[in-house]
């Protein structure tokens, strides 16, 4: 089982970047995917998912209307689309399964991490 995290940069503020997750190893179909980020000093935060049977997705609040998450399950790939990028959206962006809905994004310890794409923003 592998997820493959790719697509982060060096931005300015207000440009756009898209991040990737490749899954292998498991149907992407049958799994809940979300995006966390980490930056120095700061604890891990849940920015997105998008669930695996009905595509709901979630945001975490600062990024709503500038983030979208999709997949694409026949290319077994999930995509962050980052909008009007701010510093403050710089960090360690990783994907992973998770459990998602409209309102929530969870993690349990069983669930497979990606490594992390570094997202740094800034003029």
């Amino acid at each position: 089982v592998q997820l493959q995290a790719s697509g982060g940069g060096l931005v300015q503020p207000g440009e756009s970047l898209r991040l990737s997750c490749a899954v292998s190893g498991f149907t992407l179909k049958d799994y809940a995917i979300g995006w966390f980020r980490q930056a120095p000093g700061k604890q891990r935060e849940g920015v997105s998912c998008i669930n695996s049977n009905d595509d709901t997705t979630y945001y975490v609040d600062p990024v709503k209307g500038r983030f979208t998450i999709s997949r694409d399950n026949a290319k077994n790939i999930v995509n962050l689309q980052m909008n009007s990028l701010k510093p403050d959206d710089a960090a360690v962006y990783y994907c992973a399964t998770v459990r998602c809905g409209d309102y929530y994004m969870s993690t349990r310890e069983d669930d497979y991490w990606g490594q992390g794409t570094q997202v740094t923003v800034s003029s």
